[in-house]
């Protein structure tokens, strides 16, 4: 019996031991920043910020995995942003800070679903920007996806996760038809009072009260930037974008 409970200990610790190896090489595996990998984040050609007055910042991960602002391409094209990752990334406007009560929106639309990636990578707005372009950056997001599901994060300056450990779905979020078919989103972050809400295409989906998102490992204050985050490997076109006190 004793036998049986040593071998069972044993192997319970070298399972544990592989997944620390796993995480901390998970570079090399599918989805990690900078990763070889077909999900992997892939430099773009002709990248960086083509808009005077514009600002970028990729994850910290990305950048330990050697990518850059340089790997992601924002470019203008007629009246709309066209967002091509890459790493991970935030942009936000020099002179685009909001405070008190306000809302943050603008319409994503992905021309041709998962065309850069094998499954739903999210894009949508921040706010709470603060120490921007340095270690410290803070930022709260929430970004959809063109398989219904969404996301609410953000950075404090380590990443934190407000709605579970993958994503959340609502049937407000539109779906794309099919891979390479197109899908749009209409994405907003408000500050209300002491509420915090997230909705996608006019419906509420998330709503947070402030104190959950603004405190140590999280927001410095919902006062400050506001701007737009991708995943990586995305390729959206964004419309629409702009900030209101109504």
């Amino acid at each position: 019996m004793k036998m049986k409970s040593k071998i069972l200990i044993g192997s319970a610790i070298a399972f544990a031991a592989l997944l620390v190896a796993l995480f901390l090489a998970r570079k090399q595996f599918v989805g990690g920043p900078g990763s070889p990998t077909v999900e992997g984040s892939r430099a773009v050609t002709d990248g960086g910020i083509k808009i005077p007055g514009w600002n970028g910042r990729v994850d910290a991960a990305e950048e330990r995995a050697g990518m850059t602002l340089g790997a992601a391409r924002l470019v203008e094209e007629g009246e709309a942003l066209h967002v091509t990752t890459g790493p991970a990334v935030s942009y936000w406007k020099t002179d685009a800070m909001a405070s008190g009560d306000f809302t943050v929106k603008a319409i994503f639309t992905e021309p041709k679903y998962m065309n850069l990636n094998s499954h739903p990578h999210p894009y949508g707005v921040f706010i709470g920007g603060n120490d921007m372009g340095n270690p410290g950056q803070t930022e709260l997001y929430c970004a959809a996806s063109g398989n219904g599901t969404f996301i609410v994060r953000g950075f404090g300056p380590e990443p934190f996760k407000m709605n579970g450990l993958l994503s959340g779905s609502n049937s407000a979020i539109h779906k794309a038809a099919g891979r390479g078919q197109p899908v749009t989103q209409d994405i907003s972050l408000s500050v209300r009072g002491d509420k915090v809400v997230c909705s996608i295409n006019g419906s509420s989906v998330a709503s947070y009260d402030r104190s959950t998102v603004v405190g140590p490992g999280k927001l410095t204050s919902t006062n400050g930037y506001y701007g737009l985050r991708f995943a990586h490997n995305t390729d959206v076109f964004v419309s629409h974008f702009a900030t209101s006190t109504k």
